[in-house]
């Protein structure tokens, strides 16, 4: 990843800092094709897709830059850790999968019961590295505490992952912020270099995209209908240089 002021990047270096979201339950066939498309037009290093998703996104991702991300017990991430490595072990053995997103059971994080979150993530990522696909663990962190984000990154980043991830966009019944400023602090100083943090939930303007890459965020997770105006252009604009 270039090491510029984020100012200084052009769109298609800042296209490869954001996984482009196409992960509403409710979307027909049309607007998942749709929106994968936009995201591999807009050169966004991955879309970011539900499982059921994933034939079309082979299909359209097939001989372009653009990868995909595939989610793992995706929103809420209480499936059984051996049901997860199930789900992941398919993903990763059907589909040419460059990264896959699992959700961390977070009730077990506010539980403090770290040896079965541990466990958890443990096996899911030892599964997809077998297959050469990177793996992002999501957080949730507005339903944690600093400290217990700043515990979970820890654990996590001796385990082996190659990002942790503040959100997935779907928390109910709480505050949803989404990636912060303050949570994103905690994120880095406890990776301490030895994994990646990718921001998620809440991205809409531009200025919050370029203050999260200079700050040292690796990745993004940006909705559909945002990607356009974090880089600051229309997909009718980057069409039409084509």
């Amino acid at each position: 990843m270039t090491k510029k002021k984020a100012i200084e990047l052009t769109r298609f270096e800042a296209a490869e800092y954001i996984d482009q979201s196409v992960l509403k339950p409710e979307f027909n066939d049309e607007e998942i094709r749709k929106y994968i498309q936009e995201g591999i037009d807009f050169g966004c290093k991955t879309v970011c897709v539900n499982p059921t998703s994933l034939d079309i996104a082979a299909e359209l991702t097939k001989g372009t830059k653009t990868k995909i991300c595939v989610t793992c017990d995706f929103p809420f991430g209480l499936s059984p850790t051996e049901v997860k490595v199930q789900q992941a072990k398919y993903y990763v053995e059907h589909y040419d999968i460059f990264e896959l997103d699992m959700v961390a059971n977070y009730g077990w994080i506010r539980s403090a019961r770290w040896d079965l979150y541990e466990a958890d993530i443990k096996a899911v990522t030892e599964i997809c590295h077998k297959h050469k696909t990177a793996v992002k663990v999501i957080l949730e962190t507005d339903a944690l505490t600093l400290e217990e984000v700043h515990q979970a990154c820890i654990i996590a980043a001796q385990v082996g992952v190659d990002f942790v991830k503040t959100s997935t966009g779907f928390f109910v019944g709480a505050r949803n912020d989404g990636a912060t400023i303050e949570v994103l602090k905690v994120m880095l100083d406890a990776v301490n270099g030895k994994c990646k943090v990718k921001a998620s939930g809440g991205i809409r303007t531009r200025e919050r995209f370029l203050d999260f890459i200079d700050l040292g965020v690796d990745r993004m997770g940006i909705g559909y209908k945002s990607t356009g105006t974090v880089l600051n252009t229309t997909i009718e604009e980057v069409r039409k240089e084509k």
